[in-house]
This record gives C-alpha cells, sequence and structure tokens, in this order.
C-alpha cells in the first residue's frame, strides 16, 4: 500500500515567519553582548585611567619620600645641592609614566610647623594652571621644611576627550596635577 506524504500546512510547521522568528534563541547571546558591549568597555577604560592616575601618583610620592630623606639628613645642604641638582637626584627615583622635564619642586623652610601651615600657597591658581611660585630652600638644622613636587599628568594622550574619560582632570586644559608633598624637621646635622 502506498501512503502519499503530504506537505505540512502552515499551521502544523509552526505559523507564520514571525512567530518563528520569535520563538528562536539562536543569537541571543550576542544581541545580549551587543547590548551591553558599549558600557562594559567604558567601565573598563576609566578603570584603567584611575589606575593609571593612582600609579603616577605613587611614582611621585616615593621619589619625593626619598628625595625629602636626602634633606632631612642634610645630604642636600652639605653637598651644596642647588634646586637643579636637587631635581636631577629627586628624578633619579621617578619610575613608569614620569619624566623629569616635567616636574616642578618647591621646597620652603620654615621655624615652625604652624608657620609652614599658614605660609603654603594652593598649587592650582584660579585660572586652572599651575602656581608657578615656587623656591628652593632646604633649610638648616632643626628646621621645619615642606617638599611639594607638582607633576601635570596628560590624561588626553591615554584616553581622548571625547570619549569622557577625562574627568580626572583639574587643570584647565584638562589634565591632572599630581602633587605630592613631605613635611618634616631637619635632623640636626653638623
Amino acid at each position: 500500500m502506498l501512503i502519499a506524504l503530504r506537505r505540512p500546512t502552515r499551521a502544523a510547521r509552526g505559523g507564520t515567519i514571525g512567530a518563528r522568528f520569535a520563538r528562536d534563541d539562536r543569537g541571543a547571546s550576542a544581541l545580549e553582548f551587543a547590548l551591553i558591549a558599549m558600557p562594559l568597555i567604558f567601565l573598563l577604560l576609566a578603570v584603567v585611567q584611575v589606575g593609571y592616575v593612582y600609579f603616577a601618583n605613587f611614582a611621585l610620592d616615593g621619589a619625593v619620600a626619598r628625595g625629602a630623606r636626602m634633606i632631612r639628613t642634610g645630604q642636600v645642604q652639605t653637598k651644596g645641592f642647588d634646586a637643579a641638582k636637587f631635581k636631577e637626584e629627586l628624578c633619579k627615583d621617578f619610575v613608569g609614566p614620569l619624566s623629569c622635564g616635567k616636574v616642578m619642586l618647591d621646597v620652603r623652610s620654615y621655624d615652625s610647623f604652624a608657620a609652614a601651615a599658614s605660609g603654603l600657597t594652593p598649587a592650582l591658581g584660579e585660572d586652572g594652571k599651575i602656581n608657578d611660585n615656587v623656591t628652593f630652600d632646604p633649610g638648616s638644622p632643626e628646621q621645619v621644611v615642606i617638599v611639594r613636587a607638582f607633576y601635570p599628568l596628560e590624561l588626553s594622550s591615554l584616553f581622548p576627550s571625547a570619549m569622557g574619560l577625562d574627568a580626572l582632570g583639574n587643570m584647565a586644559n584638562g589634565d591632572r596635577l599630581l602633587v605630592s608633598t613631605a613635611a618634616f624637621r631637619n635632623e640636626p646635622y653638623l
């Protein structure tokens, strides 16, 4: 006996093309990733940007701490360092994204910590530019010394401002001014 094979009707095949498309879940993962890809990439870039700033600030802090120790122990004063020689010594400790040509040093001595607190100028002026009123005075034995290093960290070279990741900038041009400070009393060196 021969059985005639009939073609299934549209209802038997699952309805219209639109209904079949709605039930088909192939490619759902790709679509879901496409929806979250941009926020995820933005978040990853923001984490990299913040890490970059913290790493550079940590490197600057380390160099300033080692340079301040040279002043505190009297090595800078007894060897007759001027601002350029002290900067050169400080730059030997730079690591990572820091370059010596961009750092500004402000070394001031005071008779007391109270005088030091009232005598410092802000790092940034009202216009968002670095306050270039810096001096180099490592002081004498038992004087209070404040060592500050200013470093304009260029953020636009890492990520363009069009991405919106320049929110870490605190300068007029969108860069980040890193400031590292060491306050101490000089040892009674001879």
